[in-house]
């Protein structure tokens, strides 16, 4: 696996730990949205795109974030103890969405995401400096790819063999007993 972009976008000056926001590709196939630079005790450290947690209310089923003192849904009062811990003893209030399963891939990550982090603050300093924008489209070809467009096609039958055991081409034929095919991610868009 290969970081193969890094988008950057920084934060103002006053924010105190926080600085920047990122967007990383993998192998030119797949993002990773929402990933925080920081400015930790030992240096910069990449945070992970996590999610808040959440426990459900014992009188009504209800969910609620675990700061929650009171059920949102029927006001009862909850339990202040509730909820994990992390190794510190800390409440763990919230849980990653993506993240490295080992320490090589996670400092191969931080490196591409600091390099790319110390570019962008180079950037800021040149005349006309407009921040990147997170929120554009990775990918021109992804609007063409989403209607059931034939990039696939063109992709098979570039000849480029990625070791992939199959290739969605678009075609939703049957096979010898008439049935349809369902491909991977079929109507989602």
């Amino acid at each position: 696996m290969d970081v193969t972009e890094v988008k950057v976008k920084l934060v103002e000056a006053n924010r105190d730990r926080l600085k920047a926001y990122c967007t990383m590709t993998l192998d030119g196939e797949f993002v990773v949205r929402d990933l925080k630079l920081i400015e930790g005790t030992n240096g910069l450290f990449v945070a992970m795109p996590s999610r808040k947690l959440a426990d459900r209310c014992p009188s009504c089923g209800g969910k609620n974030h675990l700061r929650s003192r009171y059920c949102n849904n029927c006001g009862a009062k909850l339990d202040e103890a509730r909820g994990g811990t992390d190794r510190d003893g800390r409440p763990k209030l919230h849980a990653d969405v993506a993240h490295p399963i080992n320490s090589t891939c996670r400092e191969r990550i931080q490196k591409a995401i600091e390099a790319a982090y110390h570019r962008e603050v180079e950037r800021a300093k040149q005349p006309g400096y407009r921040p990147v924008d997170l929120d554009e489209p990775d990918d021109a070809e992804y609007d063409s790819r989403s209607d059931g467009g034939s990039s696939a096609s063109a992709e098979a039958s570039s000849g480029s063999d990625t070791g992939d055991a199959a290739v969605d081409t678009g075609d939703k034929g049957g096979d010898s007993r008439g049935e349809t095919k369902q491909t991977f991610g079929e109507g989602i868009l």
